[in-house]
């Protein structure tokens, strides 16, 4: 291995967060918002939008992602392993996502299969990108402490990226659009694309790969995949986050139907409008005139908030405790604070942003973590087997991610339409649409019950991982002194 400085500056720290932010305006964007651009602007069935996120997703995550991760391992250029692979996916991604949320005037017919097509290519290219720039976190550096700090700058970015998908994205639609909620999808995913494009090239630009493989330590494909399915603690995490994420597509994309149908729109706008009035006494005008995509954003926003600040003490409580334990137990918090939302009323508008703060802040501990313990599986993988494969075992977590948002997005659109949801495509011309009480209900439960299930039972598969505080230390320690060799 080569064994260079380990320890990193700000600058490199914020270009590889940049990475991550810019993923998530693609990311946060089709958890959030897929399967409502499908079912009430793209105008397709619940039960076609269903098939098509469970369908592509799962293909995506189950094959490309595997296969990215075993080429990437394999690459060899002047600026390493992963590196290029941002580089060269930067501009595509950029296009795919625009032309995935863009609203071309087909038949019905054209209508799912341009869906199809456009959903593929964008996962194909996600993963493309997303697998070696994960992988990338693997090899930056191999000191603990450097890479928990790692984490925290990426995922402080994560944040910025669901704040302004989560808050600003529906007004910022509705106003670009005038109303119409095609056009202004189309407007702000061209934005978004160029942005994040950029953020990308910069990422290349200022990271640097220094734990690189030595030619003796090469291996096949095969040993690989054995090394990887003799891995336990690798196992655990591909269930974890495959739950995790399952959840947070789930919730996630049911907050926005949440609002419009079950939530009282006259007790959410005088809960609001004091803070409307405050912000725009300091010049913050965002949220437009409707009081359902300002409530919306602001939700987001209390959530987001906390979870900046939970994300920022993450690394204090993980060098004192481990990531493991502090992982179970704030998200067993955060859980709980999930499965409030089954008892409040539709008036119940201060619990209902209480709740969301409570649960940002104890989730916030934990998502630096998940993606610290999949570099900490590459080094238990090294450890054990005196064999390096980064991308691979990062692998884990793009199908768990692809999975999972495709399980719980899947979910979302089949429970809805298990529930009655009246969908665009299903509205008589000219007649507004009035859900029934049973769709209302529906919504109620994606936010609240069905989404727990998911993280209690992750809770309880971490009691099975076996890298702990003590392994961390010993790890590190042994990597170390066979690095010095």
């Amino acid at each position: 291995m080569n064994l260079e400085s380990q320890k990193l500056s700000v600058k490199e720290k914020i270009g590889y967060s940049l990475g991550d932010l810019a993923a998530n305006l693609v990311f946060q964007t089709l958890m959030t918002y897929l399967a409502y651009f499908y079912t009430d602007i793209y105008g397709l069935e619940t039960s076609h939008a269903s098939a098509i996120i469970l369908t592509v997703g799962l293909v995506a995550a189950f094959g490309f992602n595997p296969i990215i991760g075993a080429l990437a391992d394999r690459t060899t250029s002047k600026w390493g392993k992963f590196r290029p692979w941002i580089l060269f996916t930067a501009v595509p991604l950029g296009i795919v996502a625009l032309l995935a949320f863009s609203t071309p005037d087909f038949d019905y017919k054209g209508k799912v299969i341009y869906a199809v097509v456009t959903y593929t290519l964008l996962l194909l290219l996600y993963a493309a990108n997303n697998l070696p720039y994960s992988a990338l976190s693997g090899v930056i550096t191999g000191d603990m402490g450097e890479r928990n700090s790692l984490s925290a700058y990426r995922f402080v970015a994560v944040m910025f990226a669901q704040f302004f998908v989560q808050v600003f994205m529906l007004p910022i639609i509705e106003s670009a659009g005038n109303g119409d909620k095609a056009v202004g999808i189309e407007i702000v995913m061209t934005w978004l694309a160029i942005i994040g494009t950029v953020m990308l090239i910069i990422t290349f630009l200022t990271t640097k790969e220094r734990i690189v493989p030595t030619p003796e330590q090469k291996s096949t494909l095969k040993e690989d995949l054995g090394d990887l399915f003799g891995n336990k603690p690798w196992i655990i995490m591909l269930v974890l986050t495959t739950l995790v994420f399952v959840t947070l597509a789930m919730k996630g994309g049911s907050y926005v139907y949440y609002f419009e149908n079950y939530v009282n729109k006259e007790s959410l706008t005088v809960f609001i409008q004091p803070i409307l009035d405050a912000l725009a006494s300091i010049g913050v005008n965002f949220f437009g005139e409707n009081p359902v995509s300002a409530g919306f954003g602001l939700f987001n926003a209390g959530g987001i908030i906390f979870m900046i600040v939970g994300i920022t003490l993450s690394k204090r409580f993980a060098d004192k405790y481990g990531k493991r334990d502090v992982f179970m137990v704030a998200l067993f918090i955060s859980t709980l604070f999930i499965i409030f939302f089954y008892f409040f009323s539709p008036s119940s508008v201060g619990l209902i942003f209480t709740s969301q703060i409570f649960h940002g802040f104890f989730y916030g501990l934990t998502i630096p973590l998940l993606w610290a313990m999949i570099a900490d599986v590459a080094d238990f993988s090294e450890w054990k087997n005196n064999r390096r494969a980064t991308a691979i075992i990062f692998s884990a977590m793009m199908v768990g991610l692809k999975g999972g948002l495709s399980i719980g997005s899947a979910l979302l659109t089949g429970i809805l339409g298990a529930y009655g949801y009246i969908s665009k495509e299903a509205m008589v011309a000219g007649e507004a649409i009035v859900q029934p009480e049973s769709a209302i209900q529906g919504t109620k439960m994606l936010v609240s019950i069905y989404p727990a299930i998911p993280f209690l039972l992750g809770i309880a598969l971490l009691f099975l991982y076996e890298i702990n505080k003590k392994m961390e230390t010993q790890i590190e320690v042994d990597l170390k002194k066979r690095r010095l060799k």
